[in-house]
C-alpha cells in the first residue's frame, strides 16, 4: 500500500548542491533510497548558464524544479519497492500500469530535466568529434539541418516537452540518427513506449479514431523509426510493440515553460521567446557527452 508523504518544494533561494553529490552521477546510477538532486559537474549556480540561463533562471529550471518533482516522487514510493531504484527503471517499472501514472509522470520528469541538463556545457561550446559528425551528416545531410530541425520542431510545439536527439541501429543503417518529440512527462525509452506521448494531446486527434491511428502509422514511418531506410520500411510492424524498436536517447531539449521563460518572456532583459532559447541551447551543447552515449567513453577525436 501506497503511504504519500508529499512535502512542501524549497524556496528556489534555499536550494543549493549538495557537497556530497559534487560530481554528476551516471543517469542509471541514481540509487538512493531517496531520490534527491544532484549536483551538476562544472555548474555554478550563481552564474547561471552564460549565454543561455540566467542565475534566477537556472535556479528555477534546476535545483527549483527537480526538488519539487523528486519531492513528490519521494512521496509517492515511500516504503515501496520504488524507492530504491534509478529514475530510469522506476519509468520503464511503470509505463504500463495505470494505476502507477503518477509515479511515472514525476520519475520520468525528473530523468528528462537531468538528461537535458546534463548535456549542456555551462563553460561554451564543445567541439563535435570526428565520427559523430560524420554520423549526423550521413543521418540528416548537414550539421545545420540538424540545428534546424531540432530547434524548429522545439519552437513550434504547442504544448511542453521535449526533443530528443536518438540515435538507431537499425539493419542496413548502422549508427543512424533521428529526431524525436516527447509530450509532457513522455520517455523515449522503448520499454516506456505505452507513455512515449509522442503526439500534442491538445492538437491530436487521438489514437482511438481512424484518423488518430493513421497519423500514428505516419509518425512511425517518418520519425525514429526509419524513414528513409528502405529495408526497415518494408519490415512487417507487426513485429514491434508500439514504439519497441531499438533507439538510444543521446540529447535532450527541454521545452517545457519552467526552462525558458523567466529569461526569454517574463524575466528582465527578456526577449526572443522559445525559439531564441532553442537557438542559444545549441550553442551549449556538450557533444563530447553525446559522444560518450552513442558510442561509450573511449575518448573521441575532435574536430577543430
Amino acid at each position: 500500500m501506497f503511504r504519500p508523504r508529499l512535502r512542501i518544494p524549497l524556496r528556489p533561494s534555499l536550494i543549493a548542491p549538495t557537497k556530497a553529490s559534487s560530481k554528476l552521477l551516471p543517469l542509471a546510477q541514481q540509487i538512493r533510497s531517496q531520490h534527491s538532486v544532484p549536483a551538476l559537474e562544472n555548474f555554478d549556480q550563481q552564474k547561471g548558464i552564460p549565454g543561455l540561463l540566467s542565475p534566477e533562471g537556472f535556479t528555477v529550471a534546476w535545483y527549483a524544479y527537480q526538488t519539487h518533482v523528486l519531492q513528490r516522487l519521494n512521496g509517492l514510493t515511500a516504503e515501496t519497492d520504488f524507492e530504491t531504484k534509478d529514475l530510469k527503471n522506476i519509468v520503464l517499472a511503470t509505463a504500463r500500469e495505470p494505476q502507477y501514472a503518477s509515479i511515472f509522470n514525476y520519475a520520468s520528469m525528473a530523468h528528462n530535466n537531468h538528461f537535458f541538463f546534463n548535456g549542456i556545457s555551462p563553460a561554451g561550446e564543445v567541439a563535435m568529434p570526428e565520427d559523430l559528425k560524420s554520423d549526423l551528416i550521413r543521418s540528416f545531410g548537414s550539421i545545420e539541418t540538424l540545428k534546424a530541425e531540432m530547434v524548429k520542431t522545439a519552437s513550434a510545439m504547442f504544448g511542453p516537452g521535449f526533443v530528443w536527439l536518438v540515435k538507431t541501429d537499425l539493419p542496413g543503417a548502422p549508427n543512424a540518427y533521428k529526431v524525436l518529440t516527447t509530450y509532457l512527462a513522455g520517455s523515449p525509452y522503448p520499454g516506456a513506449h505505452w507513455r512515449r506521448q509522442e503526439v500534442d494531446t491538445n492538437t491530436d486527434v487521438g489514437t482511438s479514431t481512424p484518423e488518430g491511428l493513421a497519423a500514428g502509422r505516419r509518425f512511425l514511418e517518418n520519425s525514429a523509426y526509419g524513414a528513409g531506410n528502405a529495408s526497415h520500411a518494408s519490415r512487417s510492424r507487426h513485429n514491434f510493440a508500439p514504439g519497441g524498436t531499438d533507439l538510444l536517447p543521446v540529447l535532450c531539449l527541454n521545452t517545457w515553460e519552467h526552462v525558458w521563460l523567466w529569461d526569454y518572456q517574463f524575466g528582465s532583459g527578456a526577449k526572443g521567446g522559445k525559439y531564441e532559447f532553442a537557438m542559444n541551447w545549441w550553442n551549449k551543447v556538450d557533444w563530447k557527452k553525446v559522444h560518450q552515449l552513442a558510442y561509450g567513453t573511449k575518448a573521441p577525436k575532435m574536430s577543430a
